[in-house]
């Protein structure tokens, strides 16, 4: 054996990887650091394409802001636990400061960019971080925000929100406490449009064609003319953009006045204008597919007995 023990050691401690999966790499590097390294790296990729059609349905939302610019990543794994792993959110952070230096288009571009601090790609050192972790490590998404911003973060990265707003008040400060409470309501009520304005007319329409649909279905309304459906139509379209635009919904902290009367109420007490131009939210997982393991079929495999 060409190595020692405590080449092992500075070995993971410089890898992150596991001391038995140092010391395999170093015996077949015959004691070569750099070439255990390389091997290491090897194996990690291919762990990272063994385990690509695993699902990736839980991790982390982040932001980072950095000047006049703001992003928001959401990067899965398979469990909870990786994601409250400190080097998985480390890694985030890096994805993080990598955005903000490349400002990469999409997904594809930002694999392609050197991952802050390295020389290495952002694609190579999440492989990487697959083999040290163990787990399927995927960049879902992200956007970058520049202007005048407020964000939260909710349940340690659940869900992440990213308001951006305009407003001539001298106080920026004050301005962002206004656009963070605003940052709460996204997070809790999920609105999906800013304002009435925002509705594609496609989802109006979808949306009507179910009302109408309801009223028929109902025997107390069906018969109805079709002037008093309309008019029934209309009250419940008004419903449907209290519950889906921001600006029409009932602020959580006040729930005797909309988002933007709130809105309205503290740009007064500034003597100023404030305006919420757009809103992005994050929620982790949203969307896929979660794996439903049968737990006593996994509990046979643990024991041998499947």
């Amino acid at each position: 054996m060409n190595f020692t023990a405590k080449d092992v050691s500075e070995l993971r401690a410089q890898t992150g990887i596991g001391m038995m999966e140092c010391k395999k790499a170093l015996t077949e590097a015959n004691g070569n650091k750099e070439e255990a390294i390389k091997i290491l790296r090897e194996k990690g990729l291919a762990v990272a394409e063994k385990k690509a059609s695993r699902i990736a349905a839980e991790g982390i939302v982040d932001i980072l802001a950095k000047d006049n610019l703001v992003a928001m990543v959401e990067v899965n794994s398979e469990t909870d636990f990786v994601a409250k792993n400190e080097s998985f959110r480390a890694f985030v952070k890096g994805v993080l400061e990598t955005i903000l230096a490349c400002k990469p288009a999409n997904v594809e571009e930002l694999a392609q960019c050197k991952y802050a601090g390295t020389e290495d790609t952002v694609d190579a050192v999440l492989k990487d971080k697959t083999f040290q972790i163990g787990e399927k490590l995927s960049i879902r998404r992200f956007e970058i925000v520049e202007g005048l911003t407020s964000t939260y973060i909710h349940g340690g990265g659940t869900i992440g929100v990213v308001v951006k707003g305009e407003s001539d008040a001298s106080d920026k400060d004050a301005v962002k406490a206004v656009l963070k409470n605003v940052a709460l309501q996204i997070a809790a009520m999920s609105p999906k449009y800013l304002d009435k304005e925002s509705v594609p007319a496609d989802a109006l329409a979808s949306e009507k064609e179910i009302l109408l649909a309801q009223i028929d279905n109902d025997p107390k309304n069906a018969g109805k003319p079709e002037a008093v459906k309309e008019k029934m139509i209309l009250g419940k379209i008004g419903k449907f953009y209290d519950t889906n635009c921001l600006l029409e919904q009932e602020y959580v902290k006040e729930d005797k006045m909309k988002v933007c009367e709130y809105i309205a109420s503290e740009a007064k007490a500034l003597g100023a204008d404030i305006k919420v131009t757009g809103f992005l939210r994050f929620e982790k997982g949203e969307g896929i597919e979660k794996r439903e393991d049968n737990f006593a079929e996994e509990i046979a495999k643990l024991t041998g007995n499947n």
